[in-house]
């Protein structure tokens, strides 16, 4: 079945960052409506969950292609972002970090050292904090 299945993707787009963010939609919205039960939201669910499988069973690779470099170009600041946030919350378990007063540059340093002057990487500028 494995085999029928990969013969039968050859040549064909398959999955990429945009089908995979309109497949995510696509279950929100419908738990969303289990909730409000709506058939708007029902049906818009299941025009994006058709046109999410017709990107991935499409031959037109070239265009898919251009499409979700459109989506990645439009919408990477918005994964930099939570990527970003992901790391910060990583890093709060063993560092805090500051701005700087005067430049805004963030600064980190490690936790449990007491109060400690903070000399800002960028601009030279020194500050007080607790650590």
């Amino acid at each position: 079945m494995r085999d029928k299945f990969t013969r039968f993707m050859m040549g064909r787009y398959g999955i990429d960052t945009l089908g995979k963010v309109n497949i995510g939609v696509v279950l929100v919205l419908l738990i969303v409506n289990m909730f409000l039960n709506s058939p708007w939201l029902y049906w818009l669910s299941l025009i994006l969950l058709v046109v999410a499988y017709w990107r991935m069973f499409s031959r037109n690779v070239q265009k898919r292609y251009r499409e979700n470099q459109w989506f990645a170009d439009r919408f990477s600041g918005i994964a930099g972002w939570f990527r970003r946030q992901k790391n910060y919350q990583a890093q709060r378990k063993e560092y805090h970090i500051y701005t700087c007063p005067s430049c805004k540059q963030k600064v980190r340093v490690p936790k449990g050292k007491g109060k400690i002057s903070i000399h800002c990487p960028k601009c030279g500028n020194d500050f007080i904090k607790r650590s």
